[in-house]
């Protein structure tokens, strides 16, 4: 692999990481929007579960992806 060719691999993952940061804080919005009431046809209860969810996806999805894509040490 060049070093261009990693360098777009890194910045890649690294708007992928950003991607599910975003839409992790979206669901967190969405469900805060539900949950006070300004859709009346959805309960508030799955206002509550887009919260956790994107809580889980801001602080969970990134590492697991920087976990999984980290560079194996040499032997």
């Amino acid at each position: 692999m060049t070093s261009d060719q990693a360098e777009a691999l890194a910045r890649t993952r690294y708007f992928i990481m950003t991607f599910a940061r975003i839409a992790g804080a979206l669901m967190v919005f969405f469900g805060i929007v539900v949950t006070a009431g300004r859709f009346e046809n959805i309960p508030p209860l799955i206002g509550y579960v887009l919260v956790v969810v994107g809580l889980v996806d801001i602080v969970l999805v990134p590492r697991a992806l920087a976990r999984r894509w980290r560079t194996p040490p040499a032997q």
